[in-house]
């Protein structure tokens, strides 16, 4: 990026509600189950919400969209580690515990844990891929991380100047979380194939181990 303004940006609200909704995810989640004090996830989405803001709401400079793609980052990697660290502690819990923990509060843990992931790596998607959100829209970004299906389909049905937006990586991370696998936009380099692994796997453990286990608790 040069030392001017970019031309042309993508909105931030939908950023912005993600962002909310793993806040609101981290602190529903059982105190025994949480890492961190409640008050930690209002100051982490404090900090990023406030350069994400000032991005949204002016014509983006360099300065800011750097210091919003830092913070983006540092939330993804903090909120996504807390979740592995919440996914392990529901597993101990349920593994030592058993008998202390209610099918209801497995079933919750688990949701929380599985919408977070999704979320975390749909913010992670639209950071990394050629760039960023402005790289993409102004045609200055690397290469692409993923192929998105607009991209190879005929010119008139698909609108002009098409780039992927936000919803396009929550679905990318949606559908990587229940396939287990790439259902629409395929991954073309070694970092994209190794973080959707990395996502599908957080997904089949919550899923399979986790609230598998709550359904089969509530059941009885």
């Amino acid at each position: 990026m040069n030392g001017q303004a970019q031309s042309h940006y993508e909105p931030r609200w939908p950023v912005v509600l993600a962002i909310l909704a793993v806040i609101l995810l981290l602190i529903m989640l059982p105190e025994r189950i949480r890492l961190l004090p409640i008050w930690a996830p209002y100051v982490l989405g404090f900090a990023v919400l406030v350069p994400i803001s000032v991005v949204g709401l002016t014509a983006p400079k360099p300065l800011w969209l750097r210091v919003e793609r830092t913070f983006t980052l540092f939330f993804v990697v903090v909120a996504g580690g807390l979740t592995l660290v919440d996914l392990a502690r529901v597993i101990g819990e349920m593994v030592y515990r058993s008998a202390q923990v209610g099918g209801l509060q497995l079933l919750t843990s688990s949701i929380a844990v599985w919408v977070t992931n999704v979320l975390m790596f749909s913010m992670l998607y639209w950071q990394i891929d050629r760039g960023g959100p402005e790289a993409r829209l102004n045609d200055a970004g690397t290469r692409p991380d993923w192929l998105f299906p607009q991209e190879e389909a005929p010119a008139e049905d698909v609108p002009k100047g098409w780039q992927p937006a936000f919803v396009d990586y929550v679905y990318l991370g949606y559908s990587t979380a229940t396939a287990f696998s790439t259902t629409d936009a395929v991954p073309l380099t070694p970092r994209a194939k190794l973080l959707m692994m990395l996502e599908s796997t957080i997904s089949m453990m919550t899923i399979v181990i986790v609230a598998s286990r709550a359904i089969n608790i509530l059941g009885n």
